[in-house]
């Protein structure tokens, strides 16, 4: 039997994951001083909590120790790594890495998803059941190759704050979408290796309709699965998932607390929505 292995990108704490039948290595995320395992030692609610005190935080990949403690787990076993997005994260090097400290490093097999959160987290629910039908590395990652390239992602954060201390918003552009009361949408580029601003609508609700309209050129509803992971703001997430089903009724929904570690590209009050096809 194929073991994966992921990131907590996945929204799986390291015990969800276990009880779910695979193991992931967790992000962390520093604040206040001090750093936390997210999921395990801090939910996103808490992490979304101390920022609106005034603190800044910052995240980081996993320990390249822990990840080579977990091939080691499954040594004589093939592994494979289902990553989140290289260039998003240094996850994917760090799993490359980690595979190269192995003395088994011939059956540890490394996967870029291009992707995070939502999307990750399915292909790696996808990854699990495949394996546990008993099939091989190859297939398995053939399958996910074929539905990654399906993915896409979009970031509405609640302000430009973030976007500007990332570099990815000009401190002119921020300010005047700032004072204008504009909210800009943000999507993957076609590697997936960073993030680039899709649109700047007025408001939220405009924000969302332009999202649907993608959605809809891509061709989702009927077996699509649609992600809206939020930091601190259900009331977003529901109201996103009310105006995405009015138009794409026949898609799966789900809504889940955004990582922590993707919250410090966000900020407090921002929402993912993602789709893959299934």
């Amino acid at each position: 039997m194929v073991r994966i292995v992921a990131d907590t990108s996945t929204l799986y704490s390291t015990a969800q994951a276990r009880e779910a039948g695979f193991a992931v290595s967790a992000l962390s995320v520093t604040i206040a001083g001090k750093s936390y395992r997210e999921f395990d030692e801090i939910s996103a609610e808490e992490f979304v909590a101390i920022i609106r005190q005034g603190h800044m935080p910052t995240s980081s990949q996993p320990a390249l120790g822990e990840v080579e403690a977990l091939y080691n787990e499954f040594a004589g076993e093939e592994i494979l790594n289902i990553a989140m997005a290289h260039g998003l994260s240094g996850t994917y090097t760090s799993a490359c890495a980690a595979a190269e400290l192995c003395d088994h490093a011939d059956k540890i097999h490394v996967i870029n998803t291009r992707t995070l959160c939502g999307p990750h987290r399915y292909l790696v629910e996808q990854a699990v059941q495949w394996a546990a039908a008993g099939e091989d590395v190859e297939t398995i990652k053939q399958k996910l190759n074929v539905l990654i390239d399906s993915a896409k992602s979009y970031l509405v954060p609640a302000d430009f704050d973030y976007l500007r201390r990332g570099g990815r918003l000009s401190p002119l552009v921020s300010y005047v979408g700032k004072a204008a009361g504009l909210t800009p949408v943000m999507t993957q580029t076609e590697t997936g290796e960073r993030l680039t601003p899709a649109s700047i609508r007025r408001g939220f609700g405009h924000a969302v309709k332009y999202i649907a309209g993608e959605l809809q050129k891509a061709g989702v509803g009927k077996g699509w699965r649609v992600y809206i992971s939020h930091a601190d703001a259900l009331d977003k997430a529901e109201q996103a998932v009310r105006e995405l089903k009015a138009v794409m009724p026949e898609a799966v929904y789900e809504i889940y607390p955004l990582s922590p570690a993707f919250i410090t590209q966000g900020g407090p009050g921002c929402m993912a929505v993602q789709y893959i096809h299934e």
